[in-house]
């Protein structure tokens, strides 16, 4: 009785909390990343990709116009080598 009232009310038992850790953790969608492929799809892909266009100094991830962006116009605008950000990228996604 206790376990259907803690259910109904969104309370988790242990039983619970093991299946929502199970189902918490969050799959790399498969992407092959180009120097052409957009920044938003990217992120649109998995968030934590961020990381990598931050470390190239862009950090206005949330821009529209850098989101619209691929990663050679990026990598141009902030003076690095798009290479290796495709090469970071596609190691991120297992490829």
């Amino acid at each position: 009785m206790l376990d259907l009232f803690k259910e109904l009310f969104g309370m988790k038992t242990a039983q619970n909390n093991d299946n929502n850790n199970n189902n918490d953790k969050k799959e790399t969608t498969p992407m092959v990343v180009t120097k052409q492929t957009n920044i938003g799809a990217i992120l649109d892909a998995d968030p934590t990709t961020g990381k990598y266009f931050m470390e190239i100094g862009m950090h206005c991830l949330g821009c529209p116009s850098a989101r619209g962006e691929n990663i050679e116009q990026a990598c141009w605008a902030h003076g690095t080598n798009a290479d290796e950000l495709v090469a970071k990228l596609n190691a991120h996604f297992g490829n």
